[in-house]
């Protein structure tokens, strides 16, 4: 049928198949091609045409004239393409016009995909509303309706989509014209809510939801669905649930770059490309070397996630691990942190609860019962995640769906065009022409290659492993080795594994290929997990690389460039079967962990260098050999030499696994203060005689200032200061120390211990050019910045650390470098962007599970709330943070500020006296604690309370005097506190009055101010 393509989303129009467009003449004519249109592919009767095109006003001769209108039609057709004129039929009792191509079908089609590319161009279809230039006519009214109300939905879909995908605020940007459009449709409300929300424009997310139940109620007398009522009680409460991912975690895809053609496997790929969206788990099973990881990896190329691909590889692990969710995370970059009391798989769910992504778990077989645990918990926690798996056996979830991967397809004979339709001769004759150019698959090879195939099984792994000798023996000879080396490709033994039912005689025959010093380089090369560097290889297995590079080119070592450095490889199959053959194993594996254990203590001082970030790397890339060491002989020696590095990954149960392990006496002692630092980190009250015992046997006072350093978190702020060395031994402890004693000095509010410690520390971790280290001290340089009222100073400092804790990827301390700039723009009155800063941060506290980042994210959301007016969002705020300070053994350092905070936020509510009693009881929490500077805002705290103007008065004359007493400047946001106070007091005393009382306020102590209530 000759191809026209007509277009009805917008004034109606015709082309042909390359584009021209087609003129279709008269008013009449133009009518009948869009009553058609709108019951295309259906009989239309000539009735129903005529009285759709003339109505009451009908010629003399209707049959006649509709006959000349549909003439014409089918000349402006055939004129514009020959043949097009058969597109309108005479069916009895009228008319009818096939049309397979129209503007609206493919709208329709794309309309239920759910991809923002796809809905995007669905709604690129349109040029207009839909029948534009015929919209008055009553035929076309209901269609042009329904296309309209698809439209609509498409529009909510795809700014839900990209919602979910982060790009809320060009989703909000677009809602808005619609929203005005279309005021009172719900369903675009709830997605401009949640957009709004997730940019950090929260009051006008609020704002927007006053305005549609204000029309609601004006025009329909009705109130907002129960959907949207709970959507904007989630926005009060600050529901994480609704926050966008922030920008450092967001997660993207991971899959290897593409080396070659995936041969033979279109119609697997095809298959499988049509499944995943369908199925949130599919298992890929098949016999090693299959090509499991190969399909799998090429089909999650073609998805399009809002939240991208994962691959996660399984393989480093040891048969039978549990910490696959540690793996998990670990590719994810999501790290654990101080404070954190959440298992791995907590920690991961929270991660992926809200995203929408493809998990690839690659080799699962080896470690089946925790992988078939954690992915059954992610199907029921996490909605928008979908796992494709490989393995070697079921992972035996319900909604699992096995896809087998079959071998490729083998020719039956040696006839050439029987073999080259078959895939596995296609792979080992592209393979063969790699490392033979002159091979060809033709008529004198074909019948060889079709053996070699079938003998093979058409398993991929063994076909390649053969092309790679075809180069030194022909296809020929290669077929007749395999007459002596592969009787067991064809065994039926059931007690011997499937993989070896193949693949060992592959293998085996490749191996017997090797001379002998070759084969036990390629066995001592199975030590190493994960690959190993040039030097690790000829350190651990005593070879050259003149050994590697020959077997590099014999394919049974892979050579990956990609990373930091290159690493040699050996294929999963390969290395098994080579471990087995092992003869010096003990020997190899204690080479191994000598090499690992002398490499992390030769990487530890450099943790704390210039060299820092390269460092992290390096150890980063080695992190399965380094597990590998520390159970075969590193022990707690390389636990204590990987501790630095495992803080600054926020691993600290892994740190704390390690360290437990017994050790020498020299070895207990170094660790014992390591030990008591990461159990202290992650929450676990210790007595101080026992932290002080543990400290002892320090012998350089790093892990001693590590252990003192983490007391702070607990807010022992006196015991900190006690346990912290006095003395250090090298510069970088003395700056590690001076940056502690300055965070204790910011919290007690000690300007001049703060600024000596801060700015020494800071510059002695620039000479030693440790960039954590200048992260640390800089972030209480601007802390002090911030105290003496300079908060541009402040915001300045806080950026450039913010810009040094991404580029180490250190998202705890990203976290509270945006919890800072937050703080510090409420402070300023940029309360937007406060909101916004502190969002970001909570996002990423509540995904990398870091307790102290998210107190500090969510006070600053308080704080900004309260600022703004928005009373309700910041009492949910400061009153759980109130409920968690209290609540801890050692009352947290920031509960008299969040006090004073929830104070305000309450006496603006209306209920004084319930505030005075917040601030009351936030005066007693900053004497007990000794915190000067908090003392201060409780004054004026009390003040905006009590209901006495003439003690609210002297209230506000003691906090003059105690604010020059502590060189505390009042932010501008402080000052509007004061401000507010001070001119309901001065109203109700007049102003000589009021200047009397407040003078006499200055002469008093806080103690004796606040006995004034």
């Amino acid at each position: 049928m000759t191809a026209v393509q007509f277009g009805v989303l917008g004034p109606l129009a015709v082309t042909t198949d390359v584009g021209e467009p087609v003129v279709v003449p008269g008013t009449k004519v133009r009518a009948l091609l869009a009553d058609l249109l709108t019951n295309r592919n259906q009989v239309v009767s000539a009735d129903r045409l005529i009285d759709d095109l003339w109505g009451d006003d009908a010629p003399a001769n209707p049959t006649g004239a509709l006959q000349v209108r549909v003439s014409q039609l089918r000349k402006a057709l055939n004129d514009a393409e020959p043949g097009a004129r058969e597109l309108v039929e005479s069916r009895s009792p009228g008319y009818l016009l096939r049309a397979g191509a129209v503007d609206a079908d493919r709208f329709a089609e794309l309309a239920r995909c759910t991809d923002v590319d796809r809905l995007t161009e669905a709604l690129g279809l349109w040029r207009g509303d839909a029948y534009a230039d015929v919209a008055d006519a009553e035929f076309v009214r209901a269609e042009a309706t329904r296309l309209a109300e698809q439209r609509l939905a498409v529009h909510e879909r795809l700014a839900g989509a990209r919602v979910a995908r982060g790009e809320h605020d060009l989703a909000a940007a677009d809602l808005a014209e619609l929203v005005a459009r279309h005021p009172l449709h719900e369903g675009l409300r709830a997605v401009q809510l949640r957009a709004l929300y997730a940019a950090g424009r929260q009051s006008e997310a609020l704002d927007s939801y006053a305005d549609l139940r204000d029309r609601l109620a004006d025009e329909l007398g009705l109130d907002p669905g129960p959907e949207l009522v709970a959507l904007h009680r989630k926005i009060l409460e600050q529901d994480a649930a609704l926050s966008a991912p922030p920008k450092a975690a967001i997660i993207r895809n991971s899959l290897p770059a593409q080396l070659d053609e995936l041969v033979g496997r279109a119609e697997a790929l095809t298959e499988l490309r049509d499944l995943l969206p369908r199925q949130r788990l599919v298992t890929l099973v098949g016999p090693g070397g299959v090509g499991k990881t190969r399909l799998a990896t090429e089909t999650a190329r073609s998805q399009s996630f809002p939240d991208g691909v994962q691959l996660v590889e399984l393989a480093p692990l040891p048969a039978g691990d549990p910490r696959v969710a540690e793996q998990v995370l670990g590719a994810l970059d999501t790290r654990e942190t101080a404070g954190t009391s959440l298992s791995a798989v907590d920690r991961l769910v929270a991660a992926l609860r809200h995203r929408q992504l493809l998990l690839v778990l690659d080799n699962c077989e080896h470690v089946i019962e925790p992988v078939a645990e954690l992915v059954a918990q992610l199907l029921r926690d996490a909605p928008g995640v979908s796992v494709l798996a490989t393995s070697r056996e079921p992972l035996g979830l319900t909604g699992e769906l096995l896809w087998e991967v079959p071998p490729l397809s083998v020719p039956e004979d040696g006839d050439l065009d029987a073999v080259r339709r078959s895939a596995a001769a296609r792979l080992f004759a592209a393979r063969a022409a790699a490392q033979q150019r002159g091979f060809r698959l033709d008529g004198r090879t074909a019948p060889a290659v079709a053996q070699l195939c079938r003998r093979l099984d058409g398993l991929p792994l063994a076909l390649e492993l053969a092309a790679t000798r075809v180069r030194a023996l022909g296809v020929r000879g290669v077929v007749d080795r395999l007459d002596d080396r592969f009787q067991l490709l064809t065994t039926q033994q059931r007690d011997v594994p499937p993989r070896q039912r193949t693949l060992t005689a592959v293998i085996g025959w490749s191996w017997e290929l090797l001379d002998e010093p070759d084969q036990r380089m390629l066995a001592r090369l199975a030590v190493f997990s994960d690959g190993c560097t040039p030097e690790a290889a000829e350190r651990v297995c005593r070879t050259d690389l003149d050994t590697l590079a020959r077997l590099v080119d014999r394919s049974l070592v892979v050579l990956d460039d990609s990373g930091v450095s290159p690493r040699y490889r050996l294929l999963e199959s390969v290395a098994a079967f080579c471990l087995a053959r092992l003869t010096d194993a003990d020997e190899a594996r204690a080479r191994h962990a000598a090499y690992y254990t002398e490499l992390a203590e030769r990487a530890d001082p450099r943790l704390r260098g210039a060299d820092q970030q390269r460092w992290l790397a390096l150890l980063d890339a080695e992190t399965a050999n380094l597990r590998s060491a520390l159970l075969h002989g590193g022990g707690l020696r390389l636990a204590v030499a990987l501790s630095w590095y495992w803080y600054l990954r926020g691993q600290l149960t892994e740190a704390r696994r390690a360290l437990a392990t017994p050790g020498d006496p020299a070895q207990e002692a170094r660790a014992a203060a390591w030990r008591v630092g990461f159990a202290l980190l992650q929450g676990e009250p210790i007595a101080a005689a026992e932290v002080r015992a543990a400290l002892a046997g320090d012998p350089d006072g790093r892990a001693a200032w590590f252990a003192a350093n983490a007391v702070i978190e607990h807010s022992d702020l006196a015991l900190a200061s006690e346990l912290l060395p006095a003395a250090a031994a090298d510069p970088w402890t003395e700056a590690a120390v001076l940056s502690s004693r300055a965070k204790i000095a910011h919290a007690n509010g000690d300007q001049a211990t703060l600024e000596h410690a801060a700015t020494r520390s800071a510059a002695l971790f620039a000479s030693i050019g440790d960039r954590w280290g200048r992260l640390q001290a800089t972030e209480w340089v601007g802390g002090l910045a911030d105290m003496r009222g300079e908060q541009e100073r402040a915001a300045a400092l806080h950026r450039e650390g913010l810009r040094w804790a991404e580029e180490l990827a250190l998202w705890p301390q990203v976290c509270t470098e945006l919890s800072w700039l937050a703080w510090l723009a409420v402070q300023t009155r940029d309360y937007a962007q406060g909101r916004e800063l502190a969002e970001r941060a909570y996002q990423l506290a509540v995904e990398q599970a870091i307790p102290s980042a998210l107190v500090f994210a969510e006070m600053s959301l308080g704080l900004a709330a309260r600022r703004d007016g928005k009373l309700d969002v910041a009492v949910t705020h400061l009153t759980r943070l109130v409920e968690q300070g209290r609540g801890e053994t050692q009352p947290a350092l920031y509960l008299p500020m969040i006090l004073v905070e929830l104070g305000h936020a309450v006496e603006l509510a209306g209920d004084p006296d319930a505030a005075l009693a917040l601030h009351v009881e936030a005066f007693d929490a900053a004497e007990a604690m000794a915190i000067p500077r908090d003392a201060v805002i409780t004054l004026e705290g009390m003040a905006s309370a009590v209901r006495s103007p003439e003690v609210a008065a002297r209230l506000l004359g003691a906090a003059v005097a105690a604010r020059l007493a502590v060189r505390a400047p009042a932010s501008p946001a402080e000052r509007d506190d004061i401000d507010r106070v001070t001119a309901r007091v001065l109203a109700a005393l007049g102003r000589e009055r009021f200047d009397a009382l407040v003078a006499e306020g200055t002469k008093l102590s806080p103690g004796e101010a606040r006995a004034q209530l």
